[in-house]
C-alpha cells in the first residue's frame, strides 16, 4: 500500500463529511460563495499559498515542495452544481430548492481537498510544487478559461508541467472502476441557432404567405443527411436539435420559426467543417424556398485531448496502486464536453473517470445530471489518493 493510500484512509471521514456538506449547498455558475467558504475552511491550517478568483469564486492553492523548485503539477476539481430538483432520499439532500450536485462535483471538490491534505503531509518529500485548481462554472459559461486568464497555470511562479483531473460517474461502470483513453477523450460542444423568416398569413391560404415551418423541418432533416454524406464515419459528428418552435395557433402561419441544436465533434478539422457546412446548408435551403434563414454557430468547449504520454503514465499509476482489474481503457471517446479541455490545450495532462455508482446494476442506475443520480462517496479516498500519487510520481519523474 502506498503512503498516499494510507493517508487517504486517515482523511476518509473528513473528506466524506466535507462532500456531504457541499452536497447540501449546491450553487450554480461562477459565483459560489458557500462552496468557496467550505473549501477555505477545509484547507485552513495547511501550508498552502491561497489566491481567490477576481471574476469568479475560484480557489487556487499552491503547495511548495520541500525538496526544491522542480516540476509543477496542477490538480483540478470543478465546484458548481446544476439547476435540477433533487429526488434522492439521502440524509444530506440539497437544501437549495431547484439546485443539485447531480454531476458529482461535490465529490471532485472533496477529493481535491483530500489530495491537498495528503500532499501537505508529504511536503518535505516533494521536489516540486503542486497547484490545486478549484474551479466554478464547468456546467455553464466555462470557469477554466477565466482561471487561466487570471493565472492559474502559472500560480507557482512558472508554468505547470502536467495537469490531472478526474470526473465521477453515477452509472455505467461498477463502483471503483477507473477509465479513460489516449487522444480525443471528450467532445467539443458547439451550438447551432437557426431562425427561418417567412411571411405570416391564415392557415387556410398558405399561398398568400411564406410558411417557415415546413422549410425549418426540411432543414432539420437535411442536416442529418449532411452528416452521413459529408463527414467521415471514423471522425464522427453528432448534431441534435433539442428545441424547435414556431407559431401561436393551429390556423395561423407564423412570420418565423426557429430551432436550437447541439453539435458534438472530436477533431478540430470536423469542427471547422461542420460549422461552415451547416450554415451553408441552412441558408441555401431557405433561399431555395424563397425565404431567409439567419444561422448562428456558437463555439463552445473544445475537444478534451489526453496527452498520450501522460495517459500512459496515469494508467500505469492506477494499475500499480489499485490493480489491473480496476482500470478499463475506453474504446471510444465520450460525447460529453468538459472545460478541462482548455487546461489540456495549454498543459500536457490527462482526464480520468472514476465510477461512484451505488447501484449493483450500473446499466440501470440513474446517470449524471439526473435528479435521481446517487454517488457513493466511499470512493473518495481512492480519488484523493490517485491525484496525490500522480503528483508525487510526476514530480519525481
Amino acid at each position: 500500500m502506498t503512503r498516499t493510500v494510507e493517508l487517504a484512509e486517515q482523511f476518509r471521514e473528513e473528506i466524506v463529511t466535507l462532500r456531504r456538506a457541499l452536497h447540501q449547498v449546491p450553487e450554480y455558475d461562477l459565483e459560489l460563495p458557500k462552496t468557496q467558504q467550505l473549501i477555505l475552511s477545509a484547507l485552513a491550517g495547511l501550508p498552502l499559498e491561497i489566491t481567490l478568483g477576481k471574476d469568479l469564486s475560484s480557489v487556487t492553492a499552491v503547495l511548495r515542495g520541500g525538496g526544491g523548485p522542480g516540476p509543477v503539477v496542477l490538480l483540478r476539481g470543478d465546484m458548481d452544481a446544476l439547476p435540477v430538483m433533487e429526488r434522492t432520499d439521502v440524509p444530506y439532500v440539497s437544501q437549495h430548492p431547484g439546485m443539485m450536485h447531480a454531476c458529482g462535483h461535490d465529490l471532485h471538490v472533496a477529493g481535491l481537498v483530500g489530495a491537498a491534505k495528503i500532499l501537505s503531509a508529504m511536503q518535505a518529500e516533494l521536489a516540486g510544487d503542486v497547484v490545486f485548481m478549484f474551479q466554478p462554472g464547468e456546467e455553464t459559461s466555462g470557469g477554466a478559461p477565466i482561471m487561466i486568464r487570471e493565472g492559474v497555470l502559472d500560480a507557482a511562479g512558472r508554468r505547470a508541467d502536467a495537469a490531472y483531473g478526474l470526473h465521477v460517474g453515477s452509472a455505467g461502470l461498477a463502483r471503483g472502476m477507473w477509465s479513460s483513453k489516449p487522444g480525443s477523450f471528450m467532445a467539443a460542444a458547439d451550438q447551432l441557432h437557426v431562425r427561418v423568416v417567412g411571411a405570416g398569413t391564415h392557415g387556410s391560404t398558405p399561398y398568400r404567405g411564406k410558411d417557415p415551418i415546413p422549410v425549418l423541418c426540411e432543414i432539420v432533416t437535411a442536416l442529418q443527411t449532411m452528416i452521413t454524406r459529408q463527414f467521415d464515419v471514423f471522425d464522427p459528428v453528432v448534431l441534435t436539435v433539442g428545441r424547435i418552435a414556431g407559431g401561436t395557433k393551429e390556423n395561423i402561419i407564423p412570420d418565423d420559426a426557429f430551432f436550437d441544436a447541439t453539435v458534438r465533434t472530436f477533431s478540430e478539422e470536423a469542427r471547422a467543417k461542420v460549422q461552415q457546412a451547416s450554415i451553408q446548408l441552412v441558408e441555401s435551403m431557405a433561399t431555395a424556398h424563397g425565404l431567409v434563414a439567419k444561422a448562428e454557430y456558437q463555439i463552445g468547449y473544445p475537444v478534451t485531448v489526453n496527452n498520450v504520454e501522460e495517459y500512459q503514465f496515469a494508467r500505469d499509476v492506477i494499475v500499480d496502486v489499485f490493480g489491473p482489474d480496476r482500470f478499463r481503457e475506453r474504446a471510444n471517446p465520450r460525447c460529453g464536453a468538459e472545460d478541462m479541455s482548455y487546461v489540456l490545450n495549454e498543459v500536457p495532462g490527462v482526464y480520468l473517470n472514476l465510477s461512484a455508482c451505488r447501484s449493483a446494476d450500473p446499466d440501470a442506475a440513474a446517470d449524471n445530471h439526473s435528479p435521481l443520480a446517487d454517488f457513493d462517496d466511499s470512493i473518495l479516498p481512492d480519488g484523493a489518493a490517485l491525484l496525490a500519487e500522480l503528483a508525487v510520481r510526476r514530480i519525481a519523474r
